[in-house]
């Protein structure tokens, strides 16, 4: 009855959405509140963070499919942040960047941002994946982050030798837990039934560590969520509006607008490859993620990004429109209004225990091997050096070094960096010719050229004059000739039967 009901308000697909809905839901729920303990902020701000991503960026978004919401991407630059500039600067910071965010939708640069290396991006999502993981070691023994990456990786070892396997109390209590944890959303993932295949690993990680540790009676630090959550709801103040002209407070806002926006516009491009359905406009997803960051930023919660796991779950459910989305933000808000007393129960341990496996997942060396088997050493090494910078030093640096060193793909064509992109139409289709040099310079006028093409139509792509072709622009349109094909289009490839052919036929 209640799904001919929701057939009825919102058409054929309601049903697919409202059950997507509820996956997604159950996903967001422990990610948002360990996101906000990783970085260094109580579990609710991550919530509030949720809602305003599901509910608002969700109604606005220009990717109908992708979720947003705080990011782990994000945590380790917000957790230096409140270290170093207090909990109050975090404010000011979102609402200038979510007022740069929209700047940037409304000139139409969205696709600046997908010009960035891959190289970069992933290295940058690799390196915050191993500071996670190292920073949330600690708190799988109920201890608290040291102040940097290379602290807290020496100090690893010495959590372990400090436990004492037969007394089973305080720090070994929540390691356990914290295992368990980890065990439990492995081994579901990896051995669930096809039935319950919806069921999200940390979901079953989380409700196993607390079902233990309250039927135990355990003694260890649990999640700390007030009764209300209007309580977590930090309006600015004048002190607030003054700081906006900070320059710290400007500096860090720059660095979270250009690394959400990055991060969120590659989601959507990796979201759209998942479906057939309406694709993302990037620059109206940048607006609303704008608005999104600036709503955050009055509440005082997380920075958000469109997220590629909730996404991801998004699809898989059967989602077909943006009702899912906003509808898991309603799902949040009402758990969190409704059942505070139960978010209480959650050990602390368990969600260091989602956020290991989460890092360690960023950390994707099938990436990596991609890059330096279809496009050389080169791509590699950004990949590396990003890394290992931001784990050394810090993220902002690491990203600059990245983009640093993507210029050296256009050392052996610096006198010729033109791409002429001529295309036609006639009964048989569309045809693109490329000439000159792809780079990551040229990648928006190349993506304008692409996205031209109506949908369904065969495509000549002539790449006879085409000189050179960075990874950024073959991986673009290696994933925009995949997605060609599975949509039963027909693409050929002409001319250039050597390497340049090779990286994207």
């Amino acid at each position: 009855m209640f799904a001919n009901l929701l057939a009825r308000i919102g058409g054929g697909h309601a049903t697919r959405d409202f059950t997507a809905s509820i996956v997604v839901f159950l996903v967001a729920m422990p990610l948002c509140m360990g996101i906000a303990v990783a970085s260094g902020v109580p579990p609710e701000k991550g919530l509030v963070t949720g809602i305003i991503g599901g509910i608002v960026v969700g109604a606005l978004a220009g990717s109908p499919l992708q979720v947003s919401g705080p990011a782990a991407g994000l945590a380790v630059i917000v957790y230096e942040l409140v270290r170093d500039q207090g909990l109050s600067a975090l404010g000011p910071i979102l609402m200038l960047a979510g007022l740069i965010q929209v700047i940037a939708g409304i000139f139409r640069l969205g696709g600046w941002f997908r010009a960035i290396s891959p190289a970069v991006v992933h290295g940058m999502l690799a390196g915050i994946g191993v500071l996670i993981v190292i920073g949330q070691y600690h708190v799988l023994f109920d201890a608290k982050p040291l102040p940097s990456g290379l602290e807290n990786l020496v100090a690893m070892p010495g959590r372990l030798f400090e436990l004492s396997p037969g007394d089973m109390a305080g720090a070994e209590t929540a390691f356990a837990i914290g295992l368990l944890t980890i065990v439990a959303m492995i081994g579901w993932e990896r051995l669930r039934p096809t039935a319950l295949r919806l069921v999200p690993g940390a979901l079953v990680g989380v409700m196993a560590a607390t079902l233990v540790a309250f039927f135990a009676g355990l003694e260890v630090a649990r999640v700390v969520v007030p009764g209300n959550i209007l309580a977590a709801v930090d309006v600015p103040d004048g002190g607030t509006l003054a700081r906006l002209l900070d320059p710290a407070v400007i500096a860090s806002a720059l660095a979270i607008a250009f690394i959400a926006s990055a991060e969120t516009l590659l989601s959507a491009a990796a979201v759209d490859r998942m479906h057939d359905g309406v694709r993302t406009d990037y620059d109206k997803e940048l607006r609303a993620q704008g608005v999104g960051n600036l709503l955050c930023g009055v509440a005082g919660a997380l920075p958000m990004t469109g997220v590629i796991v909730r996404s991801s779950a998004n699809v898989q459910a059967g989602a077909v429109t943006r009702r899912s989305a906003i509808l898991h933000g309603a799902w949040i808000l009402g758990f969190v209004a409704l059942l505070p007393w139960l978010l209480r129960e959650i050990p602390m341990a368990a969600l260091a225990g989602i956020l290991v496996v989460t890092g360690w997942r960023l950390v994707s060396l099938a990436h990596v091997r991609h890059l330096f088997s279809h496009y050389g050493a080169l791509p590699a090494l950004i990949w590396a050096a990003t890394l290992i910078t931001v784990v050394a030093k810090d993220l902002l640096t690491g990203v600059l070094v990245g983009l640093a060193l993507s210029l050296l793909e256009l050392v052996p064509h610096i006198r010729r960096l033109g791409l002429a992109v001529e295309q036609r139409e006639d009964d048989a289709g569309n045809e693109i010719a490329l000439s000159g040099v792809a780079s990551f310079v040229t990648l928006p006028k190349l993506t304008r050229a692409l996205d031209a093409v109506p949908h369904g139509r065969a495509v000549k792509l002539d790449i006879a004059r085409l000189s050179a072709l960075d990874h950024t622009s073959a991986e673009l349109l290696r994933d925009w000739l995949d997605r060609r094909r599975v949509a039963g289009a027909r693409v050929d490839i002409t001319g250039n039967p050597g390497r340049l052919r090779a990286l994207i036929a």
